[in-house]
């Protein structure tokens, strides 16, 4: 609040001192501050963004996002705060970015399009993404562009994609589509999952991300080459925050904070497939309410994020209480005898128990790793050791610091789990054999479920707040997909 009364007074100086020049005989108007200069001077970055599973969103937890977090480390960088905000539509965020009095820069997943070159300058690369035609499954899939004539076609307005799908229709004036700014990317996906409109254009991290929710969308077929996408800042002469901009980006990409941030956002979401996709999402609306409320007391209780257990539960069981392995684990959170004793848990097939006792022995696992494993790999950690066990997965750090990796980061660590089950590999090990790729898999799917947890539980608003803070929350499509036809 200091910062921002001295930055006003700082301001209100200068309009007073530029009302006076004219009086001044000779005298000449002080050059303006440059970009990054004003950033740092008033401690704080703004950075304007859009609402999605991609970009940013709000959880029980706070923000989160691949943009908000990036973002956050590039205020860090700077010795700044981060300040986020809202733009109604790709138009507002750039009207917002070029305003002297808004946003420093875009962090929103914006592909630096030809016709934007006008609007904003755009900064080093750090995501390619491929721009993909969707449809609904059990219509004729599309091929080629001409299969998209006579078809319901939206996109967003003043996207890459409308600019696209602009010089397609100089090549093919047949060719009609709509724009909308009263949208967002899952809004579109929704309406071809419901089959409102026919076809939609989006960017494949965005397909993938929100594939979970509209379980009938399908790629077709991709619409031109991959593009680079890099944050925007206001078009003009100044330089020195796109500069600095860049040589994070640069420094990021070399010490692998942007691989693990990828990693952490983007390198699972291909697990589930479409089936896993629409179970769960009928398995959260049928099965879920039985359970959320224990799973939320014991989350508490033990203080982990219940959504996170939750998700621990769903991979074990499906959240059915009674089920039993070829192993003879049992229950909601699938308990050998012995854990269940330990835990504390007389019966495993009580869904009560088997939730506290699962959510207690994760814990117990988590604080049983090194410390010199930091979040969020330290979570990741702890789920392997939840399926494989602690030896196994210490074997696997061992093998990693052999292979000159790092034995505190979930991205190495995985390359070196499915050793485990290879000779050669595990009679160098302490522990000796283990079906390794299995915890890979099982942290992956649980990463996804926790990831779609998190976007649907956002902060319950009343309707106006909801409009008033742009949060957006997809439904979920729970008509079950149809059968593949042959492309046309």
């Amino acid at each position: 609040m200091l910062i921002q009364i001295k930055y006003q007074a700082r301001r209100l100086i200068c309009l007073l001192l530029v009302g006076c020049l004219p009086l001044v005989a000779g005298c000449e108007e002080a050059p303006r501050p440059a970009t990054l200069e004003r950033v740092k001077d008033e401690g704080i970055l703004r950075v304007v963004t859009r609402n999605s599973p991609t970009t940013y969103f709000q959880d029980i937890n706070g923000e989160t996002g691949f943009e908000y977090e990036l973002s956050k480390q590039f205020a860090e960088s700077l010795g700044v705060e981060l300040q986020m905000e809202m733009a109604d539509n790709l138009d507002d965020l750039f009207v917002r970015l070029n305003d002297p009095a808004g946003a420093d820069l875009a962090a929103a997943g914006l592909a630096g399009s030809p016709g934007r070159m006008d609007q904003a300058r755009f900064s080093h690369a750090y995501l390619e993404v491929t721009p993909q035609i969707v449809y609904r499954n059990g219509k004729r899939r599309p091929s080629q562009p001409k299969d998209m004539l006579g078809q319901r076609i939206m996109v967003l307005k003043g996207s890459s994609h409308a600019e696209q799908l602009a010089a397609l229709k100089v090549e093919m004036p047949e060719l009609k589509y709509e724009q909308s700014d009263a949208v967002e990317v899952a809004d579109l996906l929704r309406m071809v999952d419901e089959g409102v409109i026919d076809l939609t254009l989006v960017d494949s991290n965005e397909l993938a991300m929100n594939q979970v929710y509209f379980p009938n969308v399908r790629a077709a077929f991709d619409l031109g080459p991959s593009t680079d996408v890099g944050w925007a800042v206001a078009a003009g002469d100044d330089d020195s925050l796109v500069d600095e901009i860049n040589t994070f980006i640069d420094k990021v990409k070399a010490n692998g904070t942007l691989q693990r941030l990828k990693e952490r956002f983007y390198g699972h979401v291909d697990q589930l497939g479409y089936v896993g996709a629409y179970t769960f999402a009928k398995h959260l609306q049928q099965r879920l309410p039985r359970y959320e409320q224990q799973f939320r007391k014991s989350g508490q209780e033990h203080g982990v994020d219940w959504r996170l257990m939750a998700a621990l539960g769903y991979q074990e069981s499906l959240w059915q209480p009674e089920v039993t392995s070829k192993t003879g684990v049992r229950g909601l959170m699938m308990l050998t005898q012995r854990t269940a004793q330990a835990m504390g848990v007389a019966n495993r097939l009580d869904p009560m128990q088997s939730i506290h006792g699962g959510s207690k022995y994760y814990t117990y696992v988590k604080q049983q790793l090194p410390e010199s494993i930091l979040e969020p790999d330290r979570t990741w950690f702890a789920l392997a050791a939840y399926n494989v066990g602690g030896g196994h997965l210490e074997d696997a750090r061992v093998l990693a610091v052999k292979e000159g990796l790092n034995p505190n980061k979930w991205l190495d660590v995985k390359k070196m789990l499915p050793r485990l089950a290879q000779k050669q590999w595990y009679t160098q090990t302490k522990y000796g054999y283990a079906r390794g790729g299995e915890p890979v898999h099982f942290v992956n799917n649980i990463r996804r479920y926790y990831d779609i947890l998190s976007w649907a539980t956002q902060p319950q608003l009343e309707s106006r707040q909801l409009a008033d803070s742009k949060l957006h929350k997809p439904a979920i499509n729970k008509t079950p997909p149809k059968e593949e036809l042959a492309p046309m």
